[in-house]
């Protein structure tokens, strides 16, 4: 569907736009002071039947619902004439528009205050523009192209940053609806800086309080994040209209976000004013640039095209957005951002995750990446036990793509993950062809061969089972052993305020305290005959015992006194570091996949 949309897009481009019928939107920021944004939309050359005008749903790069429809009011239609129409609601989304003559303005009141790359925020420091949060549609004129005029606040030094192609002052082009809704937009007082790569530019829109140095160093720090990526691809895409622009928010008012589009990216920080700009947030950075291939190009068809009315669902996420976790620290590496050695200390987050969370015997990768809309952004007010039975598809498939890699280097032929992702590049992105689970296994069976591949998926991705990380980095100059051996522990955690115990989340599966039959609404009076009002952490107490050792529990339940017996496990937390003590096999494969 991209190649379609990308053949008609550049075909819309080579016509005269007045032999169109054109979708205009205008929007205002007169009270930005109050959160507020005056938006208006004029439809022309309309059929003769009720129009249905709708906000989305969801956003390009998130799979829940979000319901962006909350914020809208002070809604109304007037026709060609100026005469007030007849607005009805036939549900929580959407007003339908009746007795037009054709044309029809429709115009309305936002309310804007989450700067993130789901929401939209308006104040007197900026508009942060994430379009389906920001602008309503119509049904059956999506195809239309779409010029927008954003009326900045002139007296604000306003810019104005996107996607979207410059028509003249700041009025803007999408060649219909689709591009459109994938175009955020950063209007703000911000930095500017770009740099060419093989004829395309990449930009940078950088909203924060900084000097000139400051900004010089970030951007090379950047670039440095593209270059290396690049790298890994071979190839820059050839994005939509020349070049690709980062919109990056690090104010105090704006929420940690990242989010990927076509041709540029949300990234946003709440770093507050004065701080040095430093590293801020280019872990995100490199993340969401990496979604430019995988993700943008590289793209699951369960994805395409997306659906803006309803929640997206993809068993592919644990590619998508596993594989693009597990290189964005990487690449960090390879940019010369951190070395060698934070690097390798910095895998046993994700290893400790997935290794010794409970929800793997629930849910394979396909089926954690089925959960996307329960847990992407997503809100509810009833508890859930995600805690037990979901580990996210980032971690897990960063973990996956860690053990592929390596797994891959053990074999003959110098093979290796980066290469991979360069033949999923050529056969699925650069063509824009979309894929699915069954296509990465035979890409993978054509570059590793069956045996290997056939093991990888049944063992890994349509199961649960986990590479042994032990010995694959082991291999590679890395150990990783147990953080803390010999170490009791209760296998939840239990924090204390005012003398009382609570279980940080619901019980852990396996763990003691889980067997014990104690729960997160339960009060902890005293663990092992010590009141919790004498220590300020449970560590204090269980220093004395070790694994296997027999202890009582007291706790308040809805205002009942019980107690339970609780056997002590041993600390399953893992550590990552390099083996400087490592072969020199074992160093030369290291130094081949860290600095490739």
């Amino acid at each position: 569907m991209r190649k379609v949309f990308l053949l008609f897009t550049f075909s819309l481009i080579t016509l005269s736009l007045s032999a169109q019928t054109t979708t205009r939107y205008e929007i205002s920021f007169e009270n930005a002071v109050h959160h507020e944004a005056e938006i208006s939309v004029i439809y022309t050359n309309l059929e003769n039947k009720v129009l249905e005008v709708r906000m989305s749903r969801t956003s390009p790069g998130r799979y829940a619902l979000h319901e962006f429809a909350k914020n809208v009011y002070g809604v109304k239609a007037t026709d060609g004439k100026g005469k007030e129409l007849e607005v009805t609601r036939p549900n929580p989304h959407q007003w339908n528009v009746s007795g037009h003559d054709g044309t029809v303005k429709f115009e309305y009141t936002l309310f804007a205050n989450r700067g993130d790359g789901t929401y939209s925020q308006v104040d007197e420091t900026h508009a942060h523009l994430n379009i389906p949060a920001t602008f309503a549609w119509a049904r059956d004129y999506e195809h239309r192209p779409i010029e927008i005029t954003f009326d900045v606040r002139e007296d604000l030094n306003w810019k104005v940053a996107t996607q979207l192609k410059p028509l003249e002052g700041t009025t803007y082009y999408a060649p219909d609806l689709y591009y459109f809704l994938d175009s955020p937009v950063e209007i703000a007082d911000f930095h500017e800086r770009q740099e060419a790569i093989d004829g395309q530019l990449i930009k940078m829109a950088l909203h924060t309080p900084a000097t000139d140095e400051e900004v010089d160093e970030y951007f090379g720090k950047v670039m440095a994040i593209v270059n290396a990526q690049v790298n890994l691809f071979g190839e820059l895409p050839e994005f939509d209209y020349g070049e690709y622009v980062f919109l990056n928010c690090f104010m105090p008012n704006a929420s940690g976000d990242g989010m990927e589009h076509r041709n540029s990216t949300i990234v946003t920080n709440s770093k507050p004013i004065g701080q040095p700009l430093g590293n801020t947030s280019l872990g995100t950075v490199s993340h969401e640039f990496i979604h430019v291939w995988n993700v943008e190009r590289i793209r699951p068809a369960s994805l395409e095209p997306f659906n803006f009315e309803e929640a997206n669902m993809s068993g592919e996420l644990w590619f998508a957005e596993g594989f693009t976790s597990y290189y964005d620290d990487l690449i960090l590496h390879r940019a010369g951002i951190n070395t060698a050695a934070e690097y390798a200390e910095a895998l046993d987050g994700g290893l400790n995750y997935v290794i010794n969370r409970p929800g793997r015997q629930f849910f394979s990768p396909v089926e954690m990446s089925y959960q996307a809309p329960f847990v992407d952004a997503a809100t509810s007010v009833d508890p859930q036990n995600k805690t037990n039975t979901f580990i996210s598809y980032y971690t897990y498939g960063s973990v996956l793509g860690l053990g592929l890699d390596l797994s891959l280097r053990k074999m003959d032929g110098n093979k290796n993950l980066d290469d991979f992702m360069k033949l999923m590049w050529r056969a699925f992105g650069r063509t824009e062809v979309p894929y699915t689970n069954r296509d990465i296994h035979e890409m993978l069976v054509d570059y590793a061969g069956e045996d290997f591949a056939d093991e990888f998926f049944e063992k890994y991705i349509f199961d649960s089972q986990l590479p042994d990380y032990e010995s694959l980095l082991a291999d590679f100059g890395i150990s990783l052993t147990k953080a803390n051996p010999g170490k009791a522990v209760l296998g939840t955690g239990i924090e204390i305020e005012d003398g009382v115990g609570k279980l940080e989340s619901n019980a852990l599966i396996g763990s003691p305290i889980y067997k014990a039959g104690i729960e997160s609404e339960d009060e902890i009076a005293t663990i092992a005959g010590t009141s919790l009002s004498e220590v300020e952490s449970v560590d204090d107490i269980l220093s004395e015992y070790k694994p296997g050792d027999e202890i009582e529990i007291t706790f308040t339940r809805w205002g009942e006194e019980k107690s339970a017996s609780v056997t002590l496990a041993e600390d399953s937390t893992l550590k990552s570091e390099l083996n400087q003590k490592a072969d020199r096999t074992a160093k030369q494969r290291r130094d081949a996949w860290l600095k490739k």
